[in-house]
């Protein structure tokens, strides 16, 4: 555990203070990143006007917000529509309390020293994954609140999704805490020391890599928020700063992940190897380490940034099967893999090595026999659900439309043939003849 015996009530504050200024500055600067690295993708300049090398963008943006009108829905639930944007920030500043920035240091023109962190205590990570538990709370009120379909959609679109891929995170950090033998972030970084746990963890690493872009419900996996399906998702209904807060929840929320991932899996505010091994790790000490820290934290930011200029959104049947049926398994397995190799090198004198090359062994075969099974033929179409006995397919049958499966052929359409009677009675050739030279189209009415 890290010492905190010389911080007062005046430090935590002043502490708490330069995080969330932390907060609020990366979050200006990230929206910047963002759309200068997708815009260098995109082969275009980006922002370039306000300040230099438009760095103001941002801010003006911000300040757009802070004027434009604000609308409050009629059919909305008041109370729990204004708070809902609330409630979504709040829980967003609450992870960086137990991120540390870096060793003890001094304080600059004092002898005072304290922890580059605000606290810390045994179950930290467990702190950090109910504060993200209890932050989609706002994203659900927010869509139910607004008395308005698309925004209800997206709020049980991100009540399904933040089930699933938490749990697949949750998952993913259980091989950390059964190597390090903590769940306190100062110990996990304490105790990558000599390596970094992306070295030996490096499924569980790739796990949580995927479960965090699907956590803050970025591309490919912004499903909630599907412009192209449900308008603007949740935040359809807001406007103004109620807006900006969700905007803000979703950014803080993407340094948060990023800074946890740099915490569990890249040494946290450790110096890479050929760097920290100069004069007897001069450069793990004072306020090198947060250098190395924030370095690391926007790889990850830069990694979001790619991903969204580089992939397409999933469909939502796929989102869902990816991490009910690849991500949780494959969790549960490496957990179990990480468990045995503890437990032999904890009461028995078994070569590591051995082991490894067994593990290795079996996933190549059974990676192997998955690669070469047969696959399952596709049912015909007289088989497959809502079709009838001449495999012509009933949209309806369920009660609801549904769109048909491959290989099944819907009725021909009602519209369709009242047309081709109407041009029929008109004189008009049938739609099987040659069409005419008058150069009218048929749809004409």
């Amino acid at each position: 555990m890290v010492d905190f015996s010389n911080d007062t009530f005046w430090t935590y504050l002043i502490k708490a203070v330069l995080i969330i200024v932390f907060l609020l500055t990366s979050v200006l600067l990230a929206i910047w990143f963002e759309r200068k690295v997708v815009a260098r993708m995109q082969v275009r300049p980006g922002p370039n006007v306000h300040g230099p090398f438009g760095l103001l963008q941002s801010l003006a943006d911000a300040m757009k917000l802070l004027l434009k009108e604000d609308i409050t829905v009629k059919a909305a639930d008041k109370f729990v529509y204004l708070i809902a944007p609330m409630i979504a920030v709040f829980c967003s500043l609450l992870t960086f309390a137990v991120i540390p920035f870096g060793p003890q240091v001094r304080i600059p023109f004092t002898d005072f020293t304290t922890p580059a962190q605000l606290t810390d205590f045994p179950v930290a990570v467990l702190y950090i994954l109910a504060c993200a538990s209890v932050g989609v709370y706002g994203i659900i009120l927010g869509g139910w609140a607004s008395g308005s379909t698309y925004p209800l959609l997206g709020a049980v679109r991100s009540t399904a999704q933040v089930i699933s891929y938490e749990l697949a995170m949750g998952l993913s950090l259980v091989s950390v805490f059964i190597v390090v033998g903590s769940m306190s972030t100062g110990a996990i970084v304490d105790g990558q020391t000599d390596y970094w746990l992306i070295l030996p963890l490096f499924p569980a690493f790739l796990i949580y890599v995927i479960s965090m872009v699907g956590e803050t419900n970025r591309l490919p996996f912004d499903l909630p928020e599907a412009e192209g399906e449900l308008v603007s998702g949740y935040m359809t209904e807001y406007s103004s700063m109620k807006f900006a807060w969700f905007f803000l929840a979703e950014y803080i929320n993407m340094i948060n992940v990023s800074a946890v991932a740099t915490t569990l899996f890249l040494g946290g505010w450790r110096a890479p190897f050929p760097i920290s091994a100069i004069n007897d790790g001069m450069f793990n000490e004072g306020w090198w380490p947060v250098l190395w820290f924030l370095v690391k934290m926007w790889l990850f930011m830069f990694l979001f940034v790619w991903i969204r200029g580089t992939l397409l959104r999933l469909r939502y049947d796929q989102f869902m099967r990816f991490g009910w049926k690849v991500l949780i398994p494959f969790a549960l397995g490496w957990i179990v893999c990480v468990s045995v190799i503890r437990g032999l090198r904890e009461f028995h004198d078994v070569n590591l090595q051995t082991v490894g090359v067994v593990i290795f062994g079996v996933a190549l075969v059974v990676i192997v026999v998955l690669r070469f099974l047969p696959e399952k033929p596709p049912p015909a179409p007289a088989e497959l659900p809502g079709s009838g006995a001449d495999g012509v397919f009933d949209p309806f049958a369920a009660g609801y439309p549904v769109p048909p499966m491959p290989g099944q052929k819907l009725p021909p359409s009602p519209r369709a043939e009242r047309r081709a009677r109407a041009a029929i009675g008109a004189g008009a050739p049938s739609p099987t003849a040659p069409s005419s030279t008058t150069g009218k189209d048929d749809d004409d009415e």
